[in-house]
């Protein structure tokens, strides 16, 4: 009788494993619970990935890790820098596709915008991301190799001291790999940043809300953009699913978590839209009983979009009636708009599953 091969175990690629992972992975092939901090120490301290390199390791755990493991990030194929210092990088999955992560320098930080899926499962209509469609999750290790891989190339000429989930897709539809990259970057022997300044930004996922209050005390934002129902429909079609009040209630009860953080309410400004000092004022009204801060975006355009940017005066009324009112509230500076690095603006490469991209007619400005 012929034998027939078995294909070859696909190797653990250590990236996708958090502390906890990694633990269980070890203890699961006979190592002592503490080669988990040695690993994380070379992989995130250290910037190694050659497991000969990593010599406080035993010689027979070395072998054991280079037959069966690898240490892999998205690989960068091209990266843009804008004037204002910001710089986008283009990284390739395994399958093709292509994702998109931001860096944006500050005096005394540094954010990185990371991406949680190849192109959005939602379809916001003022995203240039949701127009491409959709074709899966990310990896945890694809997740936090932004991280890693953005860190890599930045060297010494920049340090990530802040992560905000607002590249490419919802964050919270790709719950449980978003957690373990999360983990990793509060990790102590890892990325070690605070708590508050990783950031997870969703479009109104309320369950995974819920889900996310207990599993990981990380900061909230929330993509809000109306204050009714019916213009939220058409703005941020997951509200149909989970209109503003099951949303709200969801935010109130997050807050708990931290009383003295503020949910961070984003609010693109489309002109003629959404822009009325009456949509300030119902602004106030809904966030009353919500801890919040409101963070105003001047809409990016994009190709085919009939959408335009509130004026810099409507924009700033705006934001004076809700000072006024007590709301903490900013207006984000545009930055990176020329290489398309702008929030709302990533696209990547997406081979999309869900096919929007077919029923998407082009929309004259």
């Amino acid at each position: 009788m012929n034998s027939v091969l078995e294909p070859a175990k696909p190797k653990v690629n250590l990236l996708d494993l958090d502390k906890k992972g990694l633990t269980a992975f070890f203890v699961g092939i006979g190592e002592k619970p503490f080669r988990t901090q040695q690993i994380l120490k070379w992989i995130y301290h250290e910037g190694v990935t050659d497991f000969d390199d990593m010599s406080n390791l035993s010689k027979s755990l070395r072998t054991y890790l280079n037959e069966n493991c690898i240490i892999a990030t998205p690989e960068i194929v091209y990266e843009q820098h804008a004037s204002d210092d910001v710089r986008k990088w283009v990284l390739q999955t395994h399958c093709g596709n292509r994702i998109e992560s931001v860096f944006i320098p500050e005096e005394g930080r540094g954010t990185l915008c990371v991406s949680s899926q190849i192109g959005c499962a939602l379809a916001c209509t003022f995203c240039s991301t949701a127009q491409q469609g959709f074709n899966r999750n990310l990896s945890v290790s694809e997740i936090i190799g932004q991280v890693y891989a953005a860190q890599q190339r930045l060297g010494n000429d920049g340090k990530i001291t802040n992560v905000v989930m607002m590249g490419m897709g919802e964050p919270l539809l790709n719950f449980d790999n978003v957690v373990a990259a999360m983990n990793l970057m509060m990790e102590d022997f890892a990325f070690g940043l605070s708590k508050r300044r990783v950031t997870i930004s969703t479009s109104g996922v309320v369950p995974a809300i819920y889900k996310l209050t207990e599993a990981c005390d990380v900061s909230l934002a929330v993509s809000l953009h109306a204050v009714t129902d019916e213009l939220r429909n058409e703005l941020v079609p997951i509200n149909k699913k989970y209109p503003l009040k099951e949303l709200l209630d969801a935010c109130r009860d997050n807050a708990k978590v931290a009383p003295r953080r503020k949910i961070t309410f984003e609010y693109v400004m489309l002109d003629g839209i959404n822009d009325s000092l009456e949509d300030a004022k119902g602004l106030i009204r809904l966030l009353k009983t919500v801890p919040s801060k409101v963070n105003l975006i001047p809409f990016n355009p994009f190709p085919q979009t009939s959408y335009r940017c509130s004026s810099p005066e409507r924009i700033h009324a705006f934001k004076t009636v809700l000072n006024e009112a007590g709301l903490v509230t900013t207006v984000r500076k545009t930055r990176g708009e020329q290489i398309d690095a702008a929030c709302g603006q990533l696209v990547g490469r997406v081979q999309d599953k869900s096919r929007r991209h077919l029923k998407l007619k082009p929309v004259e400005a």
